[in-house]
């Protein structure tokens, strides 16, 4: 399936969907080695575009940035392509509801655990403030008035003169509310290097 397909499937600009591809690719590299094939196709004036020929895990990957009605779609259309590709003329009869989210949630959980790996040995500040014998908003407090950190836009992040020295990374939690809504929440977390700047700069005996 083509990002123009994936484009057209879910009523969104080819633009945006690149875009989304783009963002996606450099985590996907990290763990699968090679980049999503890139090719081209002429557009309605005759010129060469780039467009991705992407596989149907490939597919299911990107979509987890997806609305969970765009990601049902996906799957759906993947299992009309393998149906046409066995060559099976007969009206199958399409999966429930029920089972088009169980498969959405683990094409989300996937996502999850490949853009969570960089944070999977982190602490996240209640287990750091709990080091320093503090509470998670005294601890908060205290690295916001030393300027180690700042709080915007609902998170906390790190002063921009800390930043690329390792001791932060990024972890992403999706949850869904009782109306089926679904909440993605991104916070900071402390790697052990970062522990121990904490340490030196709070002079605690917390190793």
């Amino acid at each position: 399936m083509t990002s123009l397909d994936i484009a057209e499937l879910c009523g969104k600009p080819h633009n945006d969907i690149l875009k989304a591809i783009r963002k996606m690719e450099l985590a996907w590299v990290k763990i699968n080695g090679g980049k999503f094939s890139l090719v081209e196709y002429k557009d309605s004036k005759g010129e060469l575009r780039p467009c991705y020929s992407l596989s149907k895990t490939e597919c299911l990957y990107i979509a987890t940035k997806f609305k969970d009605d765009m990601r049902a779609k996906l799957v759906l259309r993947w299992e009309e392509l393998e149906r046409e590709r066995l060559g099976d003329r007969q009206q199958l009869a399409l999966p429930s509801p029920q089972k088009i989210l169980a498969m959405a949630d683990n094409i989300v959980g996937e996502g999850l655990r490949i853009l969570n790996e960089e944070a999977e040995d982190t602490l996240t500040a209640t287990q750091v403030a709990k080091t320093f014998s503090m509470t998670t908003l005294d601890f908060n407090a205290v690295l916001r008035d030393m300027g180690i950190q700042y709080r915007r836009h609902g998170r906390w992040n790190l002063s921009d003169d800390l930043q690329g020295r390792g001791y932060t990374a990024e972890r992403t939690h999706v949850s869904y509310s009782l109306k089926g809504e679904k909440k993605i929440r991104h916070y900071m977390t402390w790697t052990l290097e970062g522990l121990r700047f904490l340490n030196s700069k709070l002079g605690y005996p917390n190793f």
